[in-house]
C-alpha cells in the first residue's frame, strides 16, 4: 500500500488538500487473510484488550483459526450467513474474522433488538447458525421456529463452558475453540467478490435491508481510511462505538490490517473512557457528537492526561462546530470529522488529519482515496451541479457495495450507473469539502442510528385504537433526533392515554428507536396519492417550539 503524500512544510494548506487523495495500491488477499499478515509481521504485538483480556496478534490469528475449523465442523461453509448477537467483547473480533475465513457471511445484530427484530433478520438473512451472547440467548429461543434456516446456535459466556450440560441444539463457543487445532486452515480463499458482510441499514420502507459487502469492498475501504487516518502498528484505537455498527465493523479491519491495538469497552462509560485513555495511551479516538459533549462536561476530565490522543475521528452523526471547538480547547484533542454509510463500507470523506488548518469542522471533509464524488439536482439526480449550489451526495469507488439482499428494485434505485446516490443533501465549495444540510431520505438520526418512521408508523397503526399515525424527527439536545408520534385515534377510542400508547410500541423496539412523544390530531396530512406530507407536521411542530 502507498503512503500519504506528505507536502512540504511550506506547501500552502490549499495545495496540501489538493494532493490528501493519491490512488492508492489495494492488497490482492481476502479479508481474513490480512489478519494472517498482520500476524506474520507482528505476532507479538497486542492485538485486543478487554478487561481482563489481552491477545496478541499470534493469539489472535490462532483462535481464529480454531473457531473457523468450529463453525466447518459444524457444516457452515462459503456463502452461508451467521449471525452475530453480541455487545464488544473479544469473542465478537474472533467470531467475525473466522466466519470471514470460511467464505461464510457475516449478519452482525444489533443486541437491543426485540423479539420480532432478531427473527426478521434471521429470517430474512437466511441465518444458518447465530453466536449469541448468553444474556441474550432468550431472544433467540423464543424465535427460533420463525427462521426456518437457523440450525446452529452458539453461546458466549461463562455458562457455556460445559457442552455436556447444555441442550442438544445449543453450542459453546469456548468449546468450539478448546476442541479444534490452532493450525492454518488449507484450502481456496474467497474471491474478492465473494460475499463477507451482511449488515442492516434502515430504509424508508420500514423494514431493514440487508447492505451486500464483499471482501474487496472490506479490504478497500480499510486501506483508504488507514490511509486518511495514517493508522499504523504503534496506534492503539479506543472503540466503544458497537462493532455491529457499520462504523465498529470498520475499525476491526483497520486495526487488523494495521497491526494497531484495539481496546475495547463493551459501551460507553465517561469516567472509564478517560481511565482507559490514560493507561493505555490511547492515540486515536473514535466517538460521535454526544460522546464528544459528554467528555466535555465530565467535571474530572481535567485530572486525565489525554496528550497521547493524536485525533478523535467523529461520525455517524452531524457534528456541531461549535461543540468541536469547545472540545478542542477543553481537551486539547483535534476533532476530525467525517463521513460514511453502510452502503459504502463505510468510509467517503473524511477532513484530513495531519493539519489542523486543513479540518473545516463543518464540512464532512474531502473525497478519500479512490473516490468521487458529484453533488447532483433533486429532481433527477442528473445534472451535476456546481460549487455552492445544493443537491443530493453521489459518490462512486471501491468500496460501494454490491447492493440490497433480496432488493432489486431498491438496489436499483441506489447504484445507478457506477453511482451509489445516498441520499443525503448538501453543498461543495470551490476545495471539494462537502457540508451535509438535511436528508432526501426521512430516516431519524437519534444519537447516530438510523430510525425508518415507517416502521414505527406500521406498528403504531397495529394497535385497535390507532386509526391513522405519523412520525417525524423532533430535535433534541442530548440524541440529535427523537421520534415524535402524530396519531389519529379511532371513533371510541378517545380515552388511550398517551403515555400508554407509549409503552406499548416501545415494548416491541430497541430502545434506540423508541417513540418519546405522541401528540393526538384529527387527520394527517397526505397528498393525493396518499403519500405523508411530514414537511407540513415538521412546520407546525418548528412553529410550536421555535427549533
Amino acid at each position: 500500500m502507498t503512503h500519504v503524500f506528505t507536502s512540504p512544510a511550506s506547501t500552502s494548506p490549499h495545495l496540501q488538500a489538493e494532493l490528501f487523495r493519491p490512488s492508492l495500491q489495494y492488497p490482492a488477499y481476502s479479508y481474513a487473510e490480512m489478519l494472517t499478515q498482520t500476524a506474520a509481521r507482528y505476532p507479538e504485538q497486542v492485538a485486543v484488550v478487554f478487561n481482563d483480556v489481552n491477545l496478541t496478534y499470534r493469539e489472535l490469528e490462532a483462535l481464529v483459526n480454531a473457531f473457523a475449523r468450529g463453525l466447518l465442523e459444524l457444516g457452515i461453509g462459503r456463502g452461508q450467513t451467521v449471525c452475530l448477537l453480541m455487545t464488544n467483547r473479544a469473542e465478537y473480533v474472533i467470531s467475525w474474522f473466522a466466519i470471514a475465513r470460511i467464505g461464510a457471511v457475516a449478519s452482525p445484530m444489533n443486541p437491543s433488538y426485540k423479539e420480532r427484530e432478531v427473527a426478521y433478520q434471521l429470517s430474512n438473512s437466511d441465518a444458518v447458525a447465530i453466536v449469541v451472547q448468553q444474556e441474550l440467548l432468550s431472544l433467540v429461543e423464543v424465535v427460533r421456529t420463525q427462521a426456518p434456516s437457523l440450525e446452529h446456535i452458539i453461546m458466549v459466556g461463562s455458562a457455556a463452558s460445559d457442552q455436556s450440560a447444555l441442550p442438544a441444539h445449543l453450542r459453546a463457543f469456548s468449546h468450539l475453540l478448546r476442541s479444534h487445532p490452532t493450525t492454518p486452515l488449507v484450502g481456496s480463499e474467497p474471491g474478492g467478490e465473494d460475499l463477507l458482510a451482511l449488515p442492516y441499514s434502515s430504509g424508508t420502507t420500514g423494514l431493514p435491508r440487508g447492505v451486500m459487502l464483499s471482501h474487496k469492498n472490506l479490504v478497500y475501504n480499510a486501506c483508504q481510511s488507514i490511509a486518511t487516518a495514517r493508522i499504523t502498528f504503534e496506534d492503539r484505537m479506543l472503540v466503544f462505538v458497537p462493532l455491529y455498527h457499520i462504523y465498529g465493523i470498520m475499525l476491526m479491519g483497520c486495526a487488523a490490517m494495521a497491526g494497531a491495538r484495539l481496546v475495547l469497552m463493551e459501551r460507553f462509560e465517561a469516567g472509564r473512557c478517560l481511565q482507559l485513555i490514560q493507561e493505555q495511551g490511547i492515540t486515536l479516538l473514535y466517538s460521535v457528537p454526544q460522546v464528544l459533549a459528554v467528555l466535555h462536561d465530565w467535571p474530572q476530565v481535567d485530572q486525565f492526561d489525554l496528550s497521547s490522543v493524536r485525533f478523535t475521528q467523529c461520525g455517524a452523526a452531524p457534528v456541531p462546530p461549535a461543540l468541536a471547538y469547545r472540545f478542542q480547547e477543553k481537551t486539547g484533542i483535534t476533532v476530525m470529522t467525517s463521513y460514511g454509510l453502510t452502503e459504502a463500507s463505510p468510509g467517503t470523506h473524511s477532513n484530513p488529519v495531519y493539519d489542523r488548518r486543513l479540518i473545516k469542522v463543518e464540512t464532512i471533509g474531502l473525497p478519500i482515496h479512490d473516490t468521487q464524488q458529484k453533488i447532483v439536482d433533486i429532481e433527477t439526480g442528473q445534472r451535476e451541479l456546481g460549487a455552492g449550489e445544493e443537491g443530493e451526495l453521489i459518490v462512486s469507488g471501491p468500496q460501494v457495495m454490491q447492493g440490497y439482499w433480496k432488493a432489486p428494485e431498491a438496489t436499483a434505485e441506489a447504484l445507478r450507473d457506477g453511482w451509489l446516490y445516498t441520499g443525503d443533501i448538501g453543498w461543495r465549495d470551490e476545495e471539494g469539502y462537502v457540508t451535509i444540510t438535511d436528508r432526501k431520505k426521512e430516516l431519524i438520526k437519534y444519537k447516530g442510528f438510523s430510525v425508518a418512521p415507517a416502521q414505527l408508523e406500521a406498528l403504531l397503526l397495529e394497535h385497535p385504537a390507532v386509526a391513522d399515525a405519523a412520525v417525524i424527527a423532533r430535535a433534541d439536545a442530548e440524541a440529535g433526533e427523537v421520534p415524535k408520534a402524530f396519531v389519529v385515534l379511532r371513533a371510541g377510542h378517545e380515552h388511550l392515554n398517551a403515555d400508554e400508547l407509549i409503552g406499548w410500541a416501545n415494548g416491541k423496539l430497541a430502545a434506540y428507536k423508541n417513540v418519546r412523544e405522541v401528540e393526538y390530531i384529527d387527520a394527517i396530512p397526505r397528498n393525493p396519492s396518499g403519500k405523508i406530507l411530514r414537511r407540513i407536521l415538521k412546520e407546525q411542530e418548528r412553529q410550536k417550539t421555535g427549533k
